[in-house]
Parts: C-alpha cells; sequence; structure tokens
C-alpha cells in the first residue's frame, strides 16, 4: 500500500535462479581527503575513527581554535624621484630642439652663415679642415696600380732561378714569373747559368696579375717580336738572305732565320727534284711572304737571283738588254736575269702611232733606270730621257743608241732636278 510507506523487495528476497550467484554489496564512496590547518607549535590531530572504516572513535577533548593571525600587506617599494632614476645633470641646458635635433624639413644655412652666428660650442672639424699630403696620396696610389699590361715591354733584374722558371723584379708590388719553356729562342738546358742573380733583362709581359700582384713574363716573346720587326725590314729591303736549310717535306725544305722557322717550296728551289739533298746546306732566299699575324714566313731561293740583281742597280743608272715582250702598255725588258718595264709613255717625247715604230721584239735597248721596287721586283726604264729633241728616237734611233752613254750624264741631271721639284 502507498500510505502504508512499506519499501520494495530488495533483490535479496528474490529466488535466483540455477547456478547463479547474488551479487555482493557495493562498498561504499569514501569522502574526499581534508586539508587541515596545523599550527607549528600545536602536535598535530590524532585520525578519528570512521564508522565507514569500522573503527570505533576515541574520546578527544575539545580542540581550542586559534585566533586567526593578522594578515601582513607586501611591502612596498620606495619611491625614487626623477634625479635618481635619471642623470639630470649632464642634460642641464639642453633644450628640446637640442634633444631632437635639426628639422629636416628646413633647409641647411650655408657654411659662411652658420661660421658667422656666434655660438658656445667648438665648431665641428669637416673633411677640408683635415690636413693632405698629396705626396703621399700618389704615392700610394702608386703602390697599387697593376704594373705591366699585356703587351708591355718592361725592363727588370733577375732575383731568384727555381727549376720550372725564373723570377723577376720588373719594379711592381710582387716579381714577375718567367716559366721555363718562355726564357729564350730554342732549348735552354740550365737556367741558373742563363740567368744568373742580377742579370738585367728586357722581358715581354704576357699575363695579367694574379691576387698576389704576380704577372706572367716571357724573354721568347719578345725574341720573336724583335725577329718579325727585323725580318719585315729586311723584306720591305727587298734583301736576300742566307738560310740554312734543317728539314725535308712532300712540299720543299724549311729553314731558320732570326730564330724562326721558315719555308721554301720545291718550286721555288733551283734543284727542286733533289731538294732532301739539301739538308744542312746553305742558300741565298728572298722573302714571298711574311706574315707575322699566321707566323708563315715563306721564302724562295729562285727569286734571290733577281734580288741580287737589284742589289746592284739604283736610279739614273744606264742598263742594256733585250726586248722580251711587247704589250698595249709598254715594252718588257730582259736585264740578264730581271725584266725592267719601258712604259709607252715614256718611249720618246715624240708622237707614237704604234710601239714597233722604234722597237721590236728582239731588239737591243739601252735605258735609263728610272724606279726601283725590290720588293715587288719592278724596274722603271726610259728612253726618252736620252733624245736631243723631243721625238729623235723616231728619226734616228741608232744614233741616240750609240751616244747612250754620253747622253745618260745629261739625263741624270734631269732626273736630279725631278726629284728635288717633287720633294
Amino acid at each position: 500500500m502507498a500510505g502504508t510507506g512499506s519499501q520494495p523487495p530488495s533483490s535479496s528476497s528474490r529466488p535466483l535462479p540455477p547456478g547463479a550467484t547474488r551479487p555482493q554489496p557495493l562498498a561504499p564512496l569514501r569522502k574526499p581527503p581534508q586539508v587541515l590547518m596545523i599550527r607549528k607549535d600545536e602536535p598535530a590531530p590524532k585520525p578519528t575513527a570512521s564508522p565507514e572504516l569500522g573503527v570505533a572513535p576515541s574520546p578527544q577533548p575539545p580542540a581550542q581554535v586559534a585566533p586567526p593571525s593578522p594578515v601582513r600587506a607586501p611591502a612596498r617599494t620606495p619611491v625614487r624621484n626623477d634625479d635618481e632614476l635619471f642623470d639630470l645633470g649632464a642634460m642641464e641646458g639642453l633644450t628640446m630642439a637640442d634633444l631632437l635635433g635639426p628639422d629636416p624639413s628646413q633647409k641647411r644655412a650655408p657654411r659662411a652663415a652658420v661660421a658667422a652666428e656666434p655660438s658656445s660650442k667648438p665648431a665641428a672639424r669637416i673633411v677640408d679642415d683635415f690636413d693632405f699630403d698629396e705626396e703621399a696620396f700618389l704615392a700610394a696610389l702608386d703602390d697599387h696600380e697593376p704594373h705591366g699590361t699585356t703587351g708591355e715591354v718592361v725592363s727588370g733584374t733577375v732575383i731568384g732561378v727555381e727549376s720550372d722558371g725564373v723570377y723577376v723584379d720588373i719594379g711592381g708590388k710582387a716579381p714577375g714569373f718567367m716559366p721555363k719553356k718562355e726564357c729564350g729562342l730554342g732549348v735552354i738546358t740550365n737556367l741558373k747559368e742563363r740567368f744568373p742573380k742580377g742579370l738585367a733583362v728586357d722581358v715581354l709581359v704576357t699575363g695579367e696579375q694574379n691576387a698576389d700582384g704576380m704577372v706572367t713574363i716571357s724573354a721568347r716573346a719578345l725574341a720573336l717580336r724583335q725577329s718579325w720587326e727585323k725580318v719585315r725590314a729586311l723584306e720591305k729591303e727587298g734583301k736576300v738572305v742566307q738560310v740554312k736549310v734543317n728539314g725535308f717535306n712532300r712540299g720543299g725544305v724549311t729553314c731558320e732565320l732570326e730564330g724562326l722557322r721558315g719555308f721554301i717550296p720545291r718550286s721555288q728551289l733551283q734543284e727542286g727534284e733533289n731538294h732532301e739533298a739539301l739538308v744542312g746546306k746553305t742558300l741565298g732566299a728572298a722573302f714571298l711572304e711574311v706574315n707575322p699575324d699566321t707566323r708563315k714566313l715563306v721564302l724562295s731561293e729562285k727569286k734571290a737571283a733577281t734580288a741580287a740583281l737589284f742589289q746592284n742597280l739604283e736610279v739614273g743608272q744606264l742598263v742594256e738588254g733585250q726586248v722580251v715582250a711587247i704589250k698595249p702598255y709598254g715594252l718588257f725588258v730582259d736585264l740578264g736575269g730581271v725584266s725592267g718595264l719601258l712604259h709607252q709613255s715614256a718611249i720618246s717625247g715624240g708622237q707614237l702611232r704604234d710601239l714597233r715604230e722604234v722597237f721590236g721584239q728582239g731588239d737591243r735597248v739601252k735605258a735609263l733606270i728610272t724606279e726601283l721596287d725590290p720588293g715587288r721586283g719592278r724596274i722603271a726604264l726610259n728612253t726618252a730621257l736620252l733624245e736631243g729633241q723631243p721625238g729623235e728616237l723616231l728619226i734616228d734611233r741608232d744614233k741616240v743608241m750609240a751616244e747612250a752613254a754620253d747622253r745618260a750624264n745629261r739625263a741624270r741631271s734631269v732626273l736630279r732636278q725631278q726629284e728635288q721639284g717633287a720633294g
């Protein structure tokens, strides 16, 4: 009945099925531990029994509650004034403008105006006020200026010799180094004998300065440059040179001239069919091609015979030869190994209708040399200067040729006057 307050039957009074066990009652929950305030001068209270633990409570005297201790306020830091926090003495007399600096929006006053204003502060030194030593400045520039550029000829003194090259003082902050293969033309077996310390040498700079300021130099490159310059001068003068044959190949023979390697083609040899037998012999040769850029030096033994004749000729000289060819512009005269050109304008002072009116092929001709070009092998001849009157050759050629020697003296004075007038 609801009014009777009867409790529902517990699970223990219910019948259990066969083989089942009755569940055990749950253990009561423990209360959380309590924190006790214990004073140092009082003993810790003994734990009291709890009915849940099954311990009987023991009688204890009533605990004395200590009066609450007064709460202490935290210590306050003493307040320091501005004089203690900041060094105001150092800023005494300064204004706000001094602290903030000049206004960037305002233009700077001229130096003269600033100098005119009275100021109690010492004037700051400017760059112009510092002492300047121009000689020391230029000397410093010279010390750091690169010494020796590629292609420049410099003079120096040998200061050291190693197995791989020679060190030469050329006046820079570091010596120049000359590799062994650049020490000269040909093979050098003993560098110390060839380049003793203190020897003055002229070298060519072939490499720029490295990080240590050292340049690469060469005595061989300078010798080659000088040799090419000498050979070009010989070619311009039409000289005949003596060379020694030191080798041969299918195309000709090789030789050496002023330390340069030269070549003579078989077609330019007097004995081209047996050119192997020329090794070790000395030949007279003239220049066919001289090119320092391509290092090409070509010579000719046959042309040397012609060049040798030029050495015996001079302007104003009377020569005799035979007409070997007639061209519309003049006659070619064989002078004994070389040919001279008798231009149509230099045959006679008269009016010529045909070149054959005066000379025919095979005729003997006496003429004056008016121009020599050994480099190109050209000789200019003139017979008009031998005439007493313009056109005399057209009337009496034999008389003019017979008196050619006497008339040549008068003609030479005319040539000298023409040269002076041209000069």
